[in-house]
């Protein structure tokens, strides 16, 4: 088992959880007039758009969530260690670039950048192990 792309997992899982349950409690309690959906968006925004704004916060978490799943399936031993390259280099570079974004579009001050970061760093790892064990492989 690749333990690293165990570690990236757990963190998109747990960076998901805190990302939908903190934006319910900070941002969008005070959006919530009545109902599941918040509707109230004030002076500045129409009902449409906290909607929406709404719907795609919860899908980040969501998508999240699923790269998580995508790692821990490439973590089992049964994994082909041919197809997981391309995967893992395409989520390691999402979670880098959003951990830049976070870090640049906020000065640093939300911590999701970490989160971000760790699952970059540690998928990136857990694919540099795989490359390293399917080498040693072939010289054998």
């Amino acid at each position: 088992m690749n333990a690293y792309f165990v570690a990236a997992a757990a963190f998109a899982f747990v960076v998901g959880l805190v990302h939908s349950v903190l934006g319910e409690k900070l941002i969008f309690r005070r959006l919530r007039q009545r109902g599941f959906v918040p509707t109230n968006g004030g002076n500045l925004l129409d009902e449409r758009h906290v909607r929406i704004i709404w719907a795609t916060w919860h899908t980040v978490t969501v998508f999240g969530w699923c790269l998580g799943a995508v790692l821990l399936r490439l973590a089992l031993p049964a994994a082909p260690e041919a197809s997981t390259g391309f995967g893992v280099q395409a989520i390691a570079l999402a979670a880098l670039t959003g951990a830049v974004l976070v870090f640049i579009g906020t000065r640093a001050k939300h911590p999701g950048w970490i989160g971000l970061l760790a699952i970059a760093v540690c998928a990136w790892l857990g694919n540099t192990q795989i490359q390293a064990t399917f080498l040693t492989l072939l010289s054998n």
